[in-house]
């Protein structure tokens, strides 16, 4: 009889994997697409263990959406859709990410370094409570650590592909057309990009009836970086003050470029000081080993 429930019980725990597995795969396999403004769909790749754990976020709807998070959740939706990831994932649903995160993750953390303390006694047997609290704070930080580096690339993105757009929006006015035809020609020229998607929701805006004003704060709030918010308050009192629109252009993207030479030489200055950690730690040690090592190792009763 016992054989016949270790059995079972051995059944049931091989079902159960199979059953983990075979979920795994299949939400590996699907993709995540955002809709645009205009209709189309573009990727946005989340990581595969939020898109495991998302189906078990309206679990936490009452904890994610007291007061005590609810300044945490509009954050996260805001800076979600500053990264590009509007109707894909809420504020809510990346609140209980980072408690289901440390939920699904802290187990195996314990299981290695339970495997680790037995296999090395020093220092994980000792310091394993450490070492377990360190690994919850990592994974409850990792949702924001990803949202922060996503929002980084398209913010770079963005910044690269302003100046470009620009000028073409600069030679397509003094050439004759209106700001509103040369931005829509422009964006239908260009290949899909963080900018261009901005620009494609503003032009849908504006035709729905939305003050081209209203419209340019709307993004400029929406995507929350300096230079397009500086480059949509210059249009903004360039149309109430009524000047020209492509010397305005002309100018901000002078200014772009500027900008980004001051960034540019600002890091090649950094370059130095971050470079000096590795240096210290890595190369003069290894310098030091290849030429003194066989020197060292002659000299007698030294090892």
């Amino acid at each position: 009889m016992q054989n016949f429930y270790l059995i079972l019980a051995m059944f049931a725990a091989a079902l159960s994997a199979a059953g983990i597995t075979w979920y795994i795969l299949s939400i590996t396999s699907q993709m995540t697409y955002v809709t645009l403004a205009d209709g189309r769909k573009q990727e946005r790749k989340l990581p595969l263990l939020f898109r495991v754990l998302l189906p078990l976020t309206h679990n936490f709807n009452a904890v994610t959406h007291s007061k005590a998070l609810e300044k945490s959740a509009a954050l996260a939706h805001r800076n979600l859709i500053s990264a590009g990831f509007d109707g894909l994932l809420s504020g809510t649903e990346f609140t209980a990410l980072k408690l289901l995160v440390p939920l699904a993750l802290t187990p195996l953390w314990w299981l290695l370094l339970t495997i680790l303390g037995t296999a090395m006694p020093d220092p994980f047997a000792t310091d394993k409570g450490v070492f377990l609290f360190l690994g919850l704070v990592y994974f409850y930080m990792q949702p924001v650590m990803w949202l922060r580096s996503t929002l980084r690339a398209r913010h770079r993105s963005i910044q690269r592909a302003l100046p470009f757009v620009l000028d073409l929006l600069t030679l397509a006015v003094e050439a004759g057309l209106d700001f509103m035809s040369a931005l829509q020609r422009n964006c239908e020229r260009r290949r899909p990009d963080p900018l261009n998607e901005e620009l494609i929701r503003m032009i849908r805006e504006i035709q729905l009836g939305t003050q081209r004003r209203a419209a340019l704060r709307n993004m400029a709030l929406r995507v929350n970086l300096a230079d397009l918010r500086s480059v949509c308050n210059a249009l903004i009192q360039a149309d109430e003050l009524g000047v020209s629109i492509g010397a305005m252009l002309r100018i901000q993207s002078d200014q772009l470029r500027q900008r980004r030479f001051d960034r540019a030489e600002k890091l090649a200055n950094e370059a130095p000081v971050k470079m000096l950690a590795p240096l210290m730690l890595c190369i003069f040690p290894a310098v030091f080993i290849i030429l003194l090592g066989p020197m060292l190792s002659k000299i007698p009763g030294l090892f």
